[in-house]
């Protein structure tokens, strides 16, 4: 009985999100080839929008059609690049205006406005490419996952280290076995300069209003209101708040576990748990509002082929938190790399720097060892590439969105520290801690609801 009331309540909510999805209608023409031009928008001009931007524009069969962003002076720079593209301030009316005109849109907007934006482009039959991580929570992105794959259109999740030489030859290298059974794996991002987004809060209190420039009722979405403050949400820092963004293991997780992944072909996770910071945890006020500044996750997956048991442990740190000294010594450089991932196997380790290199330890042992051959690519090209009829994607949908999931449980964690959570992920649920499901969907705003979701 439980099994149905589930997927009543699954069905239900994607009849309701197809309906109205923050008031986004579905729209039945949809565009047109143009003579092998994919004609896009780009949603979220500013930060990784505009690096994204200008990816999209250097493809030669790529035609920006639209633009747009809650921000006019970000969304007047990315006009004055593309001066021949309409602009708009608000994504449903790009996409109710745009249908007949665009094949694609790109998603780079705060995390809390993923899913609304993907999905309703999703089921208007638009080709996506999103920003990781997918979506804020778990819930989005088994929806929009299986919305994806049901629409058969073309994904890319925006891990864009998953197109290049480093990242690929690490995952042959896995699915080789050069390093046997894996035994454990261990990421970290411990990057200095993430301190800055890391902040302690508390939640300004006072009222202040929005420059002339930013449409602040657009940017909060189906967040709750909150009253603008300078510096503090827009941009960047609203990583730091459980309202808009996922924390740093989910800002950087998503890279940092790809490879991994990939190699490993893992499948959800049974059990995750989370220790954080000391200070945070103590204070109701941060553990209500913020992120903490240091987590250390640890996840049991299923083991395979691959693995040197039926349970395979991947942790997690950041922060203050750092992989085991034991771990560290491995590499044998002055310092060990801040961003990686090191998965420790029955015959030796292997370890994938962040948007650096790779090598298999120990040194001495793998020397003469024949390395893939692997040439770099571009990661929003591929996704063109694809939309126009080529190779499947590095990082569709149907792959990294479960990645994903791992990857949100373990924010769902972090809010229940020092808790076992054990995960029936066909159910959706922690069958041990019935408390903890209540971080796996938010409540939208009104004017900006899901039915049942």
């Amino acid at each position: 009985m439980k099994n149905q009331s589930f997927s009543k309540s699954r069905r239900k909510f994607l009849q309701s999100a197809a309906a109205g999805v923050i008031a986004a209608p579905l729209l039945l023409e949809s565009c047109k080839p143009n003579d092998g031009i994919l004609q896009h928008a780009c949603i979220g001009v500013g930060g990784m929008g505009w690096g994204d931007l200008q990816n999209f524009i250097k493809h030669p069969k790529v035609q920006i059609v639209a633009l747009c962003d809650v921000d006019s002076e970000r969304l007047k720079k990315a006009s004055e690049l593309v001066p021949d593209a309409r602009t708009y301030s608000d994504w449903r009316e790009l996409l109710k205006k745009e249908n007949k005109n665009i094949e694609s849109v790109n998603v780079a907007v705060p995390d809390h406005s993923h899913f609304s934006i993907a999905y309703s482009a999703i089921q208007n039959g638009k080709h996506v490419y999103c920003q990781k991580p997918l979506c804020h929570d778990v819930a989005e992105v088994r929806v929009l996952t299986e919305a994806a794959i049901k629409a058969r259109v073309k994904t890319q999740l925006g891990t864009q280290h998953a197109s290049t030489a480093n990242d690929r030859r690490a995952v042959q290298l896995i699915k080789n076995g050069a390093i046997g059974k894996v035994k454990h794996v261990y990421l970290c991002s411990n990057r200095p300069s993430g301190a800055k987004y890391r902040i302690e809060g508390p939640r300004p209190k006072q009222n202040q209003k929005a420059p002339v420039n930013l449409d602040w009722n657009l940017w909060i979405g189906s967040a709750p209101m909150r009253s603008y403050a300078p510096d503090i949400y827009h941009p960047m820092i609203w990583r730091s708040w459980q309202d808009f963004g996922t924390g740093w293991s989910g800002d950087i997780g998503c890279h940092i576990f790809d490879a991994v992944w990939k190699g490993l072909g893992l499948k959800p996770p049974v059990s995750v748990i989370a220790e954080v910071q000391k200070s945070w945890q103590e204070s109701p006020e941060r553990r209500n509002d913020l992120w903490p500044q240091s987590n250390h996750i640890t996840w049991k997956f299923p083991g395979n082929d691959l693995t040197e048991s039926n349970e395979l442990p991947i942790e997690w740190f950041d922060g203050e938190f750092y992989p085991p000294q034991e771990v560290m010594d491995i590499f044998p450089g002055e310092q060990y790399p801040v961003e990686s991932a090191m998965l420790v196997g029955t015959e030796g380790s292997l370890l994938v720097v962040h948007g650096g290199s790779l090598a298999l330890l120990p040194i001495d042992k793998f020397e003469n060892y024949d390395m893939p051959k692997f040439t770099d690519g571009n990661h929003y090209h591929h996704f063109v590439d694809a939309c126009l009829g080529g190779e499947n994607t590095e990082s569709h949908f149907a792959q990294t969105g479960p990645m994903t999931e791992a990857i949100l449980l373990g924010t769902v964690a972090i809010r229940e520290p020092n808790t076992l959570l054990e995960w029936d992920a066909k159910n959706l649920k922690f069958p041990n801690y019935p408390d903890a499901d209540k971080h796996l969907r938010r409540t939208y705003r009104n004017g900006w609801s899901i039915s049942d979701f």
